[in-house]
């Protein structure tokens, strides 16, 4: 089964000033700030939302594609991602632009400053998905996640006219996107991906019931936190997986993105709704275990026994025979 995931591909450069903001803010000088914080710590994660995705699926040997926007700064970025599994010839590199990039700054009280600069992301826009599909023989599903604006749209209109299944996963965009962009969207989705809270405002901003919205696609993907996942079906009861018990919690970033991958892979294997959000949910469980988003190692036999113990034998003998 051939996925393209679709979405951001960026880097995080976090910092961290051992002091406090606010004692470097002066109240009746707010409209006039001009302040340098000397940091003592710097880390450069990669990231973006599509990135996270298929690094994921590349770890569990289903070779995703990769369709995105970078810079020319991406080449160190693209060798990680191909040594781990995924197909990055369907990145469009900009001639001109960075890749896309946060840098954020945390004082001692967990107090933040960012900037997230879109860069190169901005001519996602410009992808067409025929020439991806043309490369590789054809797709069998296309996640669309959060990236630019109009390429999310183009996108999908594109899955739509081609009759390509795609799945919608707007995440952090959701705050900036109207009802109506929200609607053409979601709408003839074959999965629709959200937590509990972008739940909520999908129908908020949609003014659609979930029963309307259940009606206009084929699943509803909605992750619970520490709860697991539920998938939904119109005319068919739920599916609740619940997650694996963690040996630490060190940072949640990613953590919706690994589930993602986890549950694209098990789509790709062919196996269940079920085992696939069981897949989802281990692999979300590592990288809550780790610090940034694509720092986790997934040692096939560490994850098999903890699947095991999480899902039963029957569970893990399906899944064993595609993770290899």
């Amino acid at each position: 089964m051939r996925i393209a995931v679709s979405g951001s591909i960026a880097t995080d450069h976090l910092m961290t000033f051992p002091g406090r903001f606010a004692d470097q803010l002066v109240a009746d000088q707010l409209h006039t700030v001009s302040l340098s914080f000397l940091v003592d710590k710097l880390d450069v994660r990669r990231g973006g939302v599509a990135a996270n995705i298929a690094f994921g699926m590349g770890q569990l040997g289903t070779r995703p594609i990769l369709v995105g926007a970078a810079g020319a700064d991406f080449d160190e970025y693209r060798a990680w991602l191909e040594r781990h599994g995924v197909d990055t010839d369907s990145v469009r590199i900009s001639d001109t632009l960075h890749t896309a990039r946060f840098v954020c700054t945390t004082d001692a009280d967990h107090n933040q400053i960012g900037s997230f600069y879109t860069g190169a992301m901005s001519e996602a826009r410009l992808i067409e998905l025929k020439t991806v599909a043309d490369r590789v023989g054809g797709l069998d599903l296309v996640s669309i996640g959060a990236d630019d604006p109009e390429a999310m749209l183009r996108h999908t209109e594109e899955c739509r006219s081609r009759s390509i299944p795609f799945a919608a996963d707007f995440s952090q965009q959701i705050a900036r996107m109207d009802g109506e962009e929200i609607r053409i969207l979601l709408d003839g989705a074959t999965y629709l991906f959200s937590n509990e809270y972008e739940k909520g405002l999908i129908e908020t901003k949609t003014g659609w019931s979930d029963e309307e919205i259940l009606s206009r696609v084929g699943h509803r993907v909605t992750t619970l936190g520490a709860r697991g996942v539920r998938i939904e079906r119109a005319g068919d009861d739920p599916i609740e997986v619940g997650t694996p018990d963690e040996e630490r919690k060190a940072d949640p970033t990613g953590v919706g993105d690994a589930f993602r991958a986890g549950f694209l892979s098990g789509l790709a294997w062919g196996v269940s709704l079920e085992r696939a959000a069981q897949v989802g949910c281990m692999l979300a469980t590592l990288v809550i275990e780790t610090v940034g988003t694509q720092e986790y190692q997934l040692r096939r036999g560490h994850f098999m026994e903890r699947f095991t113990k999480a899902y039963g034998d029957e569970a893990a003998a399906q899944v064993q025979a595609h993770l290899g």
